[in-house]
């Protein structure tokens, strides 16, 4: 659809809000009236000490407690801290200290009255500006007190520069009460449609922001209509404006999707969408909500309360369609993938098959009893081979044996001429002439045979 023939509503102008209208200031103390809450801590502080000294007035027994300096200093600090807890200060900088640790040092001062601070480096460091001597700034911190001298001062956390703070205080106030109520929960937020139809596009119908915007629909999803709800995007006028469009679109139901959109601009520039009405149009909005505010690095309320946020209004484009030429070359990938995939899977049940038929036949009875025939050949011809490797080894050692026994027997001394003489009374074998008298008979074995003699006569 050309920008300058566009479907839809005409412009939407309701200028129910004067112009000079702007966020209220976040409750904010000076550094007298911090002054005055440290001063009401100190005096509950001495009440409590003042009744511990009295002691119990039913005994009359002495209750005094004698505290040291350092303890003194350590509860005085815990009741500063725990009384008054977090609080924002505005003041005008002064005495500022930049020391090597990277700690700040100052005071913030008002007509009346002023305050030591410190902002350590951890919280410094995301400071977006640089301070100044005399600079009018708004600082958050915490009450507490410097234990080493007893001086009491503000530990400031954030620091934020007076005028565009107060809108910066604004923002945070709302986002936080709007979380609180579960506004930007991650479970509400819908998803986008596929392939939108028709696409809603809720900006100022003269900006450069649907100029971008159709182009890119119209580059990369042509089939899609486009429905332009012109509003102004800036001003008093601009968020009474967008509420309406916002429900317009919801009533007539005509589109899938919705972008919210507008080009860049200051904090001042983008507030219409920070405002509390449009935040809750969003949210009871019956479409998918796609916001594109300003640049990357702004955020905004209806960002967050949107279903996606994308970080400009061609981004937005780009979100809620997908692109033709991806989509073909998708195609194509998955046509390869695909053929790709059937290969494979072809190939593996393939060799799955010849696994299988390899596992049948080697598996078949009689390819096992086959194999078991072998095995027993193979056994039985190992069994044969150790019996008479066992038994040559028993005949060897056999051999050795009678070999070694032929060596040291008797009998063998008799085949050289020897004789073995027994008494014949008594068998005894005879080793000396003493054992036999004349006329004793004996037995003699020879190597073939025996004799039976007698003693005839000895000589020794």
């Amino acid at each position: 659809m050309k920008p300058d023939a566009p479907r839809g509503p005409a412009p939407l102008f309701a200028d129910t809000l004067p112009r000079s209208a702007s966020p209220g200031a976040a409750p904010c103390a000076t550094p007298s009236g911090v002054a005055r809450l440290a001063g009401a801590a100190s005096a509950a502080s001495a009440a409590a000490s003042a009744a511990r000294d009295a002691g119990d007035p039913a005994t009359g027994a002495p209750g005094r407690i004698v505290y040291s300096v350092s303890r003194l200093n350590r509860e005085v600090r815990s009741l500063l801290e725990s009384g008054i807890g977090q609080l924002w200060v505005q003041g005008e900088l002064s005495n500022l200290s930049r020391p090597a640790s990277g700690h700040w040092y100052f005071s913030l001062k008002d007509r009346d009255a002023q305050v030591r601070c410190a902002m350590f480096r951890t919280r410094n460091g995301r400071i977006p500006f640089v301070p100044r001597e005399g600079q009018l700034v708004i600082a958050r911190g915490r009450v507490s007190l410097y234990e080493p001298r007893g001086d009491y001062q503000l530990l400031v956390e954030q620091l934020e520069e007076a005028g565009l703070g107060a809108l910066q205080r604004a923002f945070d106030e709302l986002k936080k009460r709007l979380a609180a109520e579960g506004l930007f929960a991650p479970e509400r937020k819908r998803p986008l449609p596929a392939a939108p139809r028709c696409i809603g596009v809720v900006t100022s119908p003269t900006g450069a922001a649907i100029r971008d915007i159709l182009h890119i629909l119209a580059r990369r999803f042509p089939a899609a209509a486009v429905v332009v709800y012109g509003v102004p995007v800036q001003g008093a006028a601009a968020a009474p404006a967008i509420v309406a469009a916002l429900d317009l679109a919801s009533a007539r139901a005509e589109c899938d999707v919705l972008i919210l959109a507008r080009g860049g601009g200051s904090l001042e520039d983008l507030w219409a969408f920070n405002d509390e009405r449009v935040a809750r149009a969003i949210h009871r909005a019956r479409l998918p909500v796609v916001t594109g505010i300003g640049h990357e690095i702004d955020f905004t309320i209806a960002d967050f309360v949107a279903d996606v946020r994308a970080p400009t209004p061609s981004g937005a484009a780009e979100l809620v369609v997908p692109d033709v030429r991806g989509w073909l070359q998708r195609l194509s990938q998955l046509q390869a993938r695909f053929a790709a995939a059937a290969r494979r899977t072809l190939q593996a049940e393939r060799s799955r098959l010849t696994g299988l038929t390899r596992r049948l036949q080697s598996s078949h009875p009689g390819a096992r009893l086959r194999s078991a025939s072998q095995r027993l050949d193979e056994l039985e011809s190992r069994l044969q081979f150790a019996l008479q490797t066992r038994l040559a080894s028993h005949n060897t050692r056999l051999q050795s044996l009678a070999r070694a026994l032929q060596a040291v027997s008797p009998l063998a001394t008799l085949d050289r001429g020897f004789a073995v003489i027994t008494r014949s009374a008594d068998g005894a074998l005879v080793t000396s002439i003493e054992q036999l008298a004349v006329g004793d008979t004996f037995d003699a074995r020879l190597a073939q045979g025996s004799l039976h003699a007698a003693v005839v006569k000895r000589r020794s």
